[in-house]
């Protein structure tokens, strides 16, 4: 068997994975199954822990250690009232990586950082990674607006050079990737690699009921949309029926469907209510949201379990990139690994062959032939080239 390509990176060196490639930590889709495919196959794979309790998050991580012996991470909600519990339960299990969707504070990433647990922050903006780098962050996960689920306005393209200017960290590059060119793309930028939702969701290893693969499978780039109507956050997703009636819904059958789903969520993960008030205060408050705004985030949880759990995709959400449109298949998490590896490993030697050939006249340095920040090497080559390839 031909041995993967590799691509030695600041986060291959910092995590101990083999490709620079993360898996990221998708609601009732990044499960145990999900994780330890992609860890085994030599990327980055990380527990979606929002959904789930305590107990059911300590199962998880478990489950995947007895399947592979390779580094994962686990997503945390920063204003989770159990929080700091759920740090001390990485701590205790060896977890290498706590990842965040919402920014977590400096106290949080002090504790991580003093008990071996990497923290790698999500980030939408330069100012918030400059930030969480200040708190100590271990490097930075930045998502332009082409990533699915929750995600802003500025594109990947735009957004990943702010920040890669901005911060000293290791930095993932996400929205809009899928394959080795676009890791090859992310490099050239001074990212360290890239991470994926849609893309590993649309698997064999993914959970996700088959009905439900079949719909992104069929999508097309008119097929997803933003909407910020559906839980009070602009919120990348597949057009549905559902999605269009719930756009049109007046405040209050808005309001009926956020406080029916709220309970549905509260009776299924445990929590009390005074609980769904303080992560509702703490929401309203990091994305400057209306109360209105904020009741409607109870919404999400529930509407994707619909669809990703329970397989109906009419009566629940589907969160989506824009790249959903370039997906037309459904690997194992090894086979997509290896391709993209591959794919990558084939751009750079192309590009390199193409620019070292001999110029007629005066040459000419193509744009980005200085050396990348990404620090990338190129195995199993052994020689070094920037992820320019030039």
């Amino acid at each position: 068997m031909t041995a993967v390509p590799l691509l030695r990176t600041p986060l291959t060196r910092l995590v101990g994975v083999r490709h620079p490639v993360v898996q990221t930590g998708m609601g009732w889709v990044a499960g145990p199954r999900l994780v330890s495919a992609t860890a085994a196959a030599g990327a980055l794979g990380v527990l979606a822990s929002a959904t789930m309790t305590l107990d059911q998050l300590r199962a998880a991580v478990r489950k995947v250690k007895s399947r592979t012996d390779a580094p994962f991470g686990v997503n945390l909600r920063a204003d989770a009232v159990d929080a700091r519990d759920r740090v001390r339960l990485l701590a205790a299990e060896g977890v290498r990586v706590a990842s965040f969707a919402l920014a977590p504070s400096r106290d949080l990433v002090a504790e991580l950082k003093d008990a071996g647990v990497l923290v790698i922050p999500s980030v939408g903006a330069r100012r918030h990674a400059e930030k969480v780098a200040a708190w100590g962050a271990d490097a930075v996960l930045v998502q332009g607006g082409e990533g699915g689920g929750h995600t802003g306005d500025v594109a990947t393209t735009v957004l990943l050079p702010q920040v890669v200017d901005a911060v000293d960290i290791p930095v993932i590059a996400a929205g809009g990737f899928h394959d080795g060119r676009g890791l090859v793309a992310a490099l050239a930028y001074g990212a360290a690699g890239v991470a994926m939702g849609t893309r590993f969701l649309l698997t064999s290893d993914s959970p996700v009921p088959d009905a439900v693969k079949a719909r992104y499978l069929a999508a097309t780039a008119k097929d997803v949309t933003l909407t910020a109507q559906v839980d009070g956050l602009p919120h990348r997703m597949l057009r549905t029926d559902l999605v269009t009636a719930l756009e049109r819904a007046g405040p209050l059958r808005t309001l009926h469907h956020a406080l029916r789903h709220a309970a549905a969520f509260r009776r299924l993960s445990g929590r009390t209510w005074p609980d769904l008030l303080r992560e509702g205060r703490a929401l309203r408050r990091a994305k400057h949201l209306t109360w209105p705004r904020t009741l409607l985030a109870a919404n999400t949880p529930m509407l994707l379990r619909t669809a990703m759990v329970d397989g109906d995709p009419d009566q629940g959400i589907m969160a989506a990139g824009q790249v959903t449109a370039l997906i037309n298949d459904l690997p194992t998490c090894e086979t997509l690994i290896t391709r993209i590896m591959e794919e990558a490993h084939e751009t750079l030697t192309r590009l390199r062959d193409e620019h070292s050939r001999p110029q007629t006249g005066a040459e000419t340095s193509p744009p980005g032939a200085e050396t990348s920040r990404s620090g990338a090497e190129s195995s199993p080559s052994g020689a070094a080239s920037s992820p320019s390839g030039v």
